[in-house]
Formats: C-alpha cells, sequence, structure tokens
C-alpha cells in the first residue's frame, strides 16, 4: 500500500508563493503518476497538475497553467507543487494522489491512492 501527505499548506496573501509537498511512505512512488487536485465545498474536484513517473510528462490545469509548477525526487520519493501567483480563487483543499499507470492523467477516477489533503487559503 502506498500512504501519501501533503505538507506545505497555509495562509498567503494574494500574489504570494506557497510551495506543496506530497511524501509517500509504504510503498516507492517511483513508478507512479502524481496528480494534485483541489476542492472547494459545493464544487466539483478540480484537477490542478500531473506528472509521469519519470517526470518527463507534465499535465495543467487550464487556471494554474503558467502558474504553478510539479516537480518530483523519485530518490525521496516526493511530490511538489511550486504555487506562484497566487490568487483568493486558488484557496481550496489540495489533495495529491498517485496512480499505478504511471501517467499524468487529469483524470481524477484512475487515481489509486490520495493523500488526506492540505488546506491553502490566499486572502485579498
Amino acid at each position: 500500500q502506498v500512504q501519501l501527505v501533503e505538507s506545505g499548506g497555509g495562509l498567503v496573501q494574494a500574489g504570494g508563493s506557497l510551495r506543496l509537498s506530497c511524501t509517500a511512505s509504504g510503498r516507492t512512488i517511483s513508478t507512479h503518476g502524481v496528480g494534485w487536485f483541489r476542492q472547494t465545498p459545493g464544487k466539483a474536484r478540480e484537477f490542478v497538475a500531473g506528472i509521469s513517473w519519470s517526470g518527463g510528462s507534465t499535465n495543467y490545469g487550464a487556471s494554474v497553467k503558467g502558474r504553478f509548477t510539479i516537480s518530483r525526487d523519485n530518490a525521496k520519493s516526493t511530490v511538489s507543487l511550486q504555487m506562484n501567483s497566487l490568487k483568493p480563487e486558488d484557496t481550496a483543499v489540495y489533495y495529491c494522489a498517485a496512480r499505478r499507470d504511471g501517467t499524468s492523467s487529469s483524470l481524477w477516477a484512475g487515481y489509486n491512492y490520495w493523500g488526506q489533503g492540505a488546506q491553502v487559503t490566499v486572502s485579498s
């Protein structure tokens, strides 16, 4: 089994930056694709970014493209999400997830393992 833990969330002013980390334990995620999703109350889960097992392919949601960067360090079983130029509408609970097929897909249904989430709040 793979356990995922998000860290790095918090409160930041609009225009600021935060870096989220997703650390795996139990089993390595070096062969898994990893994605970040976010959700606010009453809204559907939204794809934020994804990265393939090798890091060679990345994928971003339209609302964060150009502002967020996903990266991974397989030696540390960690995937990071650097978030710059944050906006109040980026406020959400952010989840990392891993998928066994190794892809960077935006489809949440294909992800096999999920973290518990980290709150990101952007004040105006």
